[in-house]
């Protein structure tokens, strides 16, 4: 495929708590030169405007998204420096890969999709995609997905992501999480997705709520195969965080 072909990596987030997780996914992707598509569900626009205090909204996703990615995961508004810039034509994919290949800096783009726009790109696979992850995947979307239900844009990229054998990471965020969900999970695993728990770890030495939220986007892009410095990885040594802090 040719490098001016935009192949962007889809995120959708659907209404489970845990909004903030999606915001640190999305800057880590852009932050290391990935284009986004980003698919919110309606669900999840009530969980941000609950978690945020703002709203998602189609005619004004853009402030919307910036305002968003701008957020720390404790509250506080204009904690990051975040540009959310348009995806261009085919001669401006041309010149950023050519800048990443050049070992420039070069960051990604967003385009959006309405979740009840069952034609748009992402709905079918020969859309150039790269992959997706479902953040927070809330057991309504792990359900759906694992069912082949492609009730919104959503569950149908999601559907398609596996047809394609693309990679597909759910990261689920519930607890306790029932006999059902949990059937649904196991369904995901043998169709070849990621099934990811929003489940921080302590190793690193998280000290702030932003790290918390950060190791689970880590471990998330990890499962993507995407570059990020968004935690300290285990070295094998007992401490290393404490002393390292």
């Amino acid at each position: 495929m040719s490098d001016s072909v935009r192949r962007p990596w889809i995120v959708g987030v659907s209404g489970a708590s845990g909004t903030p997780y999606a915001a640190s996914v999305i800057r880590a992707l852009l932050a290391a030169g990935e284009d986004v598509d980003l698919v919110v569900s309606r669900a999840s626009r009530l969980t941000l405007l609950d978690e945020t205090g703002h709203p998602f909204r189609d005619a004004h996703w853009r402030e919307d998204l910036r305002r968003w990615l701008a957020r720390g995961a404790d509250g506080t508004p204009d904690a990051y420096d975040v540009a959310v810039p348009e995806p261009g034509g085919p001669e401006a994919a041309a010149e950023r890969a050519a800048e990443r290949a050049a070992g420039k800096a070069a960051g990604g783009t967003v385009r959006y999709w309405p979740a009840g726009d069952l034609a748009a790109g992402p709905s079918s696979g020969s859309y150039p995609a790269r992959g997706m992850i479902v953040v927070p995947a809330s057991t309504a979307s792990v359900a759906g997905i694992a069912l082949g239900l492609s009730k919104d844009l959503l569950q149908r990229t999601a559907s398609v992501t596996l047809k394609e054998r693309r990679p597909l990471v759910v990261a689920v965020r519930e607890t306790p999480l029932g006999g059902q969900t949990l059937r649904h999970m196991v369904t995901l695993d043998d169709a070849g997705a990621v099934v990811l728990p929003a489940s921080p770890a302590f190793y690193a030495g998280a000290a702030h709520i932003q790290e918390l939220v950060d190791f689970v986007a880590g471990r998330a892009l990890d499962a993507l195969g995407v570059p990020h410095d968004l935690y300290r990885r285990w070295e094998g040594e007992l401490g290393g965080a404490q002393r390292q802090s």
